[in-house]
Protein backbone atom coordinates (compact mmCIF):
# COMPACT_ATOMS: atom_id res chain seq x y z
CA UNK A 1 0.00 0.00 0.00
CA UNK A 2 1.18 3.39 -0.69
CA UNK A 3 -0.01 6.63 0.87
CA UNK A 4 0.39 10.54 -0.13
CA UNK A 5 0.30 12.64 3.53
CA UNK A 6 -0.47 16.77 1.95
CA UNK A 7 0.33 19.99 4.17
CA UNK A 8 1.13 23.27 3.61
CA UNK A 9 -2.72 24.42 2.76
CA UNK A 10 -4.20 27.23 4.61
CA UNK A 11 -5.81 30.73 4.47
CA UNK A 12 -3.56 33.42 3.04
CA UNK A 13 -4.54 37.23 1.17
CA UNK A 14 -4.75 37.70 -2.32
CA UNK A 15 -1.67 38.33 -3.58
CA UNK A 16 0.24 35.88 -0.64
CA UNK A 17 2.32 32.79 -1.21
CA UNK A 18 1.71 29.19 0.45
CA UNK A 19 3.72 26.24 -0.39
CA UNK A 20 2.46 22.60 -0.28
CA UNK A 21 4.55 19.72 0.51
CA UNK A 22 2.79 15.83 -0.48
CA UNK A 23 4.95 13.58 0.77
CA UNK A 24 4.88 9.04 -0.54
CA UNK A 25 5.31 6.16 2.20
CA UNK A 26 4.52 2.69 1.77
CA UNK A 27 5.54 -0.22 -0.84
CA UNK A 28 7.70 2.60 -2.66
CA UNK A 29 10.52 1.14 -5.75
CA UNK A 30 10.21 4.02 -7.60
CA UNK A 31 7.74 6.91 -8.54
CA UNK A 32 7.43 8.45 -12.00
CA UNK A 33 5.01 11.48 -12.55
CA UNK A 34 4.27 13.29 -9.51
CA UNK A 35 1.77 15.69 -9.63
CA UNK A 36 -0.63 18.66 -8.33
CA UNK A 37 -4.78 18.93 -8.88
CA UNK A 38 -6.96 20.66 -7.69
CA UNK A 39 -11.00 21.11 -6.93
CA UNK A 40 -13.36 23.97 -6.27
CA UNK A 41 -16.32 24.03 -5.00
CA UNK A 42 -19.05 23.10 -7.52
CA UNK A 43 -16.16 22.39 -10.25
CA UNK A 44 -14.34 19.25 -11.49
CA UNK A 45 -11.12 18.39 -10.42
CA UNK A 46 -8.40 20.09 -12.67
CA UNK A 47 -4.53 19.73 -13.14
CA UNK A 48 -2.24 22.64 -11.96
CA UNK A 49 1.36 21.09 -12.55
CA UNK A 50 3.10 17.76 -13.02
CA UNK A 51 6.38 16.71 -12.93
CA UNK A 52 8.39 13.76 -14.00
CA UNK A 53 11.39 12.11 -12.30
CA UNK A 54 13.58 13.68 -14.54
CA UNK A 55 12.56 16.98 -13.25
CA UNK A 56 10.74 17.56 -16.49
CA UNK A 57 7.60 20.04 -15.81
CA UNK A 58 3.94 20.77 -17.59
CA UNK A 59 1.75 23.38 -16.17
CA UNK A 60 -2.15 24.37 -16.50
CA UNK A 61 -2.01 27.92 -18.09
CA UNK A 62 -3.43 29.42 -14.74
CA UNK A 63 -0.19 28.18 -12.88
CA UNK A 64 2.29 29.40 -15.45
CA UNK A 65 4.18 32.04 -13.91
CA UNK A 66 2.83 31.68 -10.61
CA UNK A 67 3.42 28.75 -9.15
CA UNK A 68 6.33 26.03 -9.23
CA UNK A 69 6.72 22.43 -9.20
CA UNK A 70 9.41 20.59 -7.61
CA UNK A 71 10.45 17.15 -6.19
CA UNK A 72 12.93 15.52 -3.63
CA UNK A 73 13.06 11.66 -5.08
CA UNK A 74 15.06 10.51 -1.96
CA UNK A 75 12.01 11.34 0.17
CA UNK A 76 9.29 10.37 -2.74
CA UNK A 77 7.92 14.24 -2.00
CA UNK A 78 6.81 16.53 -4.26
CA UNK A 79 6.29 20.18 -3.22
CA UNK A 80 3.90 23.23 -5.11
CA UNK A 81 4.94 27.01 -4.43
CA UNK A 82 1.92 29.02 -4.84
CA UNK A 83 3.01 32.08 -5.44
CA UNK A 84 0.81 36.10 -6.13
CA UNK A 85 -2.60 33.52 -5.28
CA UNK A 86 -5.81 34.75 -6.22
CA UNK A 87 -9.17 34.15 -4.83
CA UNK A 88 -10.18 31.96 -7.95
CA UNK A 89 -7.30 29.87 -6.26
CA UNK A 90 -8.87 28.81 -3.71
CA UNK A 91 -9.97 25.27 -4.06
CA UNK A 92 -8.47 21.15 -2.35
CA UNK A 93 -5.27 20.79 -3.58
CA UNK A 94 -4.58 17.18 -4.66
CA UNK A 95 -1.09 15.62 -4.67
CA UNK A 96 -0.87 12.43 -7.42
CA UNK A 97 1.73 9.97 -8.00
CA UNK A 98 2.60 7.23 -10.58
CA UNK A 99 3.79 4.74 -8.02
CA UNK A 100 5.55 1.50 -8.88
CA UNK A 101 6.26 -0.67 -5.61
CA UNK A 102 8.56 -3.34 -7.13
CA UNK A 103 10.92 -3.25 -9.97
CA UNK A 104 9.04 -5.97 -11.79
CA UNK A 105 5.95 -4.26 -11.58
CA UNK A 106 4.21 -1.49 -13.69
CA UNK A 107 3.06 2.12 -11.73
CA UNK A 108 -0.30 3.02 -10.36
CA UNK A 109 -1.60 6.29 -9.56
CA UNK A 110 -2.27 6.96 -5.92
CA UNK A 111 -3.82 10.59 -4.63
CA UNK A 112 -3.25 11.96 -1.63
CA UNK A 113 -6.55 13.49 0.91
CA UNK A 114 -6.21 16.73 -0.06
CA UNK A 115 -5.31 20.51 1.54
CA UNK A 116 -6.97 23.31 1.06
CA UNK A 117 -6.12 26.52 -0.07
CA UNK A 118 -8.63 29.27 0.40
CA UNK A 119 -7.49 33.02 -0.51
CA UNK A 120 -9.35 35.93 0.57
CA UNK A 121 -9.64 39.20 -1.40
Amino acid sequence: QVQLVESGGGLVQSGGSLRLSCAASGSIFNINTMGWYRQAPGKERELVATITRDGNTNYADSAKGRFTISRDNAKNAVYLQLNSLKPEDTAVYYCTADVRPFPWAGGSNYWGQGTQVTVSA
